[in-house]
């Protein structure tokens, strides 16, 4: 399976998703004018990835900022990989950076740790 990677611009994150290290990565910001459009193709690599996961799955979410509409993509990413954790008997570790002033970002991510169970969801501060 191939690495897929997306470079970060003005509106868009920083992706990096490596089958190999069982890595995604998500960082910066997420505000695509299109996010269907952009998210999709995501969203398919991470279901190709859950028919032959890694023993272990990390998943980096880094994100400066992010809109209504991407949270929803976001928290479809983490149903998938919860899936992975729940349906393949394999470890998944959530990662979800924010900075220590940054109550918006720490919020929401505590709200996705507490819809997200199947996983090791880890709130980091930076």
């Amino acid at each position: 399976m191939q690495t897929f990677e997306l470079k970060e611009t003005l509106t868009s994150p920083y992706v990096m998703l490596n089958a190999e290290e069982g890595e995604i990565r998500i960082e910066g910001r997420s505000i695509p004018e299109n996010v269907i459009d952009f998210y999709h193709p995501i969203l398919s690599w991470v279901d190709r990835y859950a028919q032959e996961p890694k023993d272990e799955t990390k998943v980096y979410f880094k994100l400066e900022y992010f809109n209504t509409s991407s949270s929803k993509r976001l928290f479809d990413i983490m149903k998938k990989v919860e899936a992975i954790a729940s349906q393949n008997d394999k470890k998944v570790s959530i990662y979800w950076y924010y900075e220590e002033d940054d109550e918006d970002i720490y919020f929401a991510g505590n709200d996705y740790k507490a819809l997200i169970n199947k996983v090791d969801f880890n709130l980091v501060e930076l």
